[in-house]
């Protein structure tokens, strides 16, 4: 039933992919701010009372709906809903228009709207970008989009529907990452500011949740591309990079397609300038690239999907 909701899941997005602003996503963000707003008051066992019930919450629903639904109707209903909340928290049209968008201005070359459209996907600020720097960032921001959207909600919706938790993981790990991302520092005259111990919990939180799918997606990465240099750049420089979980991604990126990543991460809109630091060994990145980026992900999306099948087949035979 995982590796059909799965399957559906994909085919629906790419067919009929979700709208941007869509009520699902404006409800979710509504009810991270509104309990963020209610129950935040700086306390460290509060604020872990407030991630649980931010995240929890959404999950418990899915999964009473998943065993209410299997009760009442069986497993084949039960796999509808399965597919509906995979639609809504696994997918690639949840970001590849950035990534479109990109492309197609720098294959005409226009690189200004390029660096204006990388600052409105990341909201950041780019300045003069050099060519082949704005090609590392999209590269890198890509691959991250492509581990959050798709492998890290693919690798505990898996490890959950196995357990008989339904569609769970799928929900935890999404919420999780919007929940980590909505809750970062903000000015504090802000309405939507949250207090540091709530952003070190949530930050914690999902850099535990993440542990586990960055590593699986970088070890795909290695069998779908170069998979030595691949095992070699995530040992000796996943370090370079500012966060654990992304560094073990974007090194094993960088080792699978031989593309210089890495340097310091685009600062925030107050910032002035974007500065370098040391980066992974590598071609300099080049438009080539990007196509190649593209076929790793799909690869490694195919690897996941045979893996499963077999799984799958195995326990039907078993």
């Amino acid at each position: 039933m995982s590796f059909l909701a799965l399957l559906l899941a994909l085919l629906i997005e790419q067919t009929r992919p979700l709208v941007r602003g869509n009520w699902v996503h404006r409800s979710v963000r509504a009810w991270i701010s509104w309990i963020s707003q209610t129950l935040d008051a700086g306390h460290p066992r509060l604020a872990w009372t407030t991630w649980s019930l931010a995240v929890g919450v959404p999950a418990v629903i899915a999964t009473v709906m998943h065993w209410v639904l299997i009760w009442l109707f069986g497993w084949p209903i039960a796999m509808v809903w399965s597919v509906a909340v995979l639609y809504v928290t696994l997918g690639f049209r949840q970001f590849s228009h950035h990534f479109t968008d990109i492309r197609d201005a720098l294959d005409v070359g226009d690189e200004r709207l390029a660096r204006e459209l990388l600052a409105e996907w990341q909201h950041v600020e780019v300045g003069s970008l050099p060519r082949s720097e704005l090609l590392r960032h999209v590269i890198e921001h890509s691959v991250l989009s492509a581990h959050h959207h798709v492998f890290g909600v693919l690798t505990w919706f898996s490890v959950l529907a196995a357990l008989g938790f339904g569609p769970a993981g799928a929900v935890i790990y999404r919420m999780s990452e919007m929940v980590s991302r909505a809750w970062q520092a903000s000015p504090k005259p802000s309405k939507s500011w949250v207090s540091d111990t709530l952003q070190n919990a949530a930050h914690d939180a999902w850099h535990r949740i993440d542990w586990l799918p960055a590593r699986l997606t970088a070890v795909a990465f290695a069998v779908v591309g170069n998979f030595e240099e691949a095992i070699d750049c995530w040992r000796n420089h996943a370090q370079r990079f500012p966060d654990d979980n992304d560094g073990v991604v974007l090194a094993a990126t960088a080792g699978a397609l031989n593309v210089r990543l890495g340097g310091e991460a685009l600062r925030a809109d107050s910032e002035d300038q974007v500065q370098d630091s040391e980066s992974t060994p590598g071609r300099t990145p080049e438009m080539a690239h990007l196509p190649s980026v593209v076929g790793l992900v799909w690869r490694s999306v195919v690897l996941w999907m045979v893996l499963l099948a077999l799984l799958t087949l195995a326990r039907l035979l078993g």
